[in-house]
């Protein structure tokens, strides 16, 4: 899906008046909205863009794909963008296993315009923040992959706490090779400290 930044709300609601409305408010609140008319046409578009950035806010009755159900298919394409439910009383036995499932929150029919605002926002900040984790782990692997075999070598000793004579030792070279291949792992990784290598490698 084309990327806006994390302030994005997909709004699926098969009822045209509450699917406008909930667009004004939210975008008075100066997010982004997409607004779709129910789940085949959020999936079709998921199908020619990509995995989007963002949330979604789901209305649980719709016809002929059902909020619940949708949120089914975004699990299987394994998105991870947090969920929000608009539901009516008699359907929060079906949200509470969505929340099971791993969906963020709902809001209960009739809701507080403000409350389901700063819900989202809530929602979109935690999104965010798993974009931001993404890309560290991006970054984390990408340095990681940068290392020859024999500075893996030094750096997974190295995160053991053992000493460069040790580790030469180990290794059957000179402690001086130790002493370069370790410089040049602490330079690909980013780090400063035998610590900051295992902390690293446990983040893996």
């Amino acid at each position: 899906m084309a990327d806006t930044g994390a302030g994005v709300v997909h709004l699926v609601d098969d009822d045209p008046g509450v699917r406008d409305a909930l667009a004004f408010l939210l975008r008075s609140r100066g997010l982004v909205v997409r607004a779709f008319d129910g789940g085949p046409a959020l999936l079709a578009a998921l199908d020619m863009e990509g995995p989007p950035k963002g949330v979604f806010l789901l209305d649980v009755r719709m016809e002929p794909m059902s909020g619940t159900r949708l949120h089914d298919e975004l699990l299987a394409r394994r998105l991870k963008n947090p969920v929000l439910f608009l539901t009516g009383h008699g359907d929060i036995p079906m949200v509470v296993e969505a929340l099971k499932k791993g969906a963020f929150d709902f809001l209960e029919k009739p809701y507080s315009d403000n409350a389901l605002a700063d819900r989202i926002e809530q929602a979109l900040a935690v999104d965010a923040a798993m974009q931001a984790e993404g890309a560290q782990a991006a970054e984390r692997s990408a340095r990681l992959a940068s290392l020859t075999e024999r500075e893996r070598e030094v750096m997974t000793r190295v995160a053991a706490g053992k000493l460069n004579k040790v580790i030469a030792d180990e290794l059957n070279v000179s402690v001086r090779t130790v002493e370069v291949h370790r410089a040049r792992v602490f330079a690909k990784l980013g780090v400063r400290s035998a610590a900051e290598v295992a902390t690293l490698l446990a983040g893996r």
